[in-house]
């Protein structure tokens, strides 16, 4: 299926920075709790992300990720998931975190 540009800029990407990362116990499988900063456009969004594998809360902490800031909420267990943190599988199909390739400014949206 092919869409158009006018589809795809419909799809709000932005950089935003991991500002607290948390445990999940309450979700089906192994994830965090993210609270993201996106800038003063924005503000800050919570986010769950299946990321568990390769991060520790500690490590995600500081991290400017991509995530979908225009999807309606969600809710996840006892949590509101805000944006659509995104990342690309491993060899093993475990998450990977998207990210800019040197610092930019929060809120930047991916074009």
């Amino acid at each position: 299926m092919t869409i158009t540009y006018d589809d795809f800029a419909r799809v709000d990407i932005r950089v935003g920075r991991i500002i607290r990362a948390d445990p999940f116990p309450e979700a089906r499988k192994p994830a965090y709790k993210l609270l993201i900063d996106f800038g003063p456009e924005i503000g800050e969004k919570r986010s769950s992300a299946q990321i568990t594998t390769h991060y520790t809360c500690e490590d995600l902490v500081g991290r400017q990720v991509l995530a979908v800031v225009n999807f309606p909420p969600r809710q996840i267990g006892p949590m509101r998931s805000e944006v659509l943190t995104l990342g690309v599988p491993d060899d093993k199909g475990e998450v990977v975190l998207i990210g800019p390739g040197q610092d930019v400014p929060l809120g930047g949206r991916l074009f």
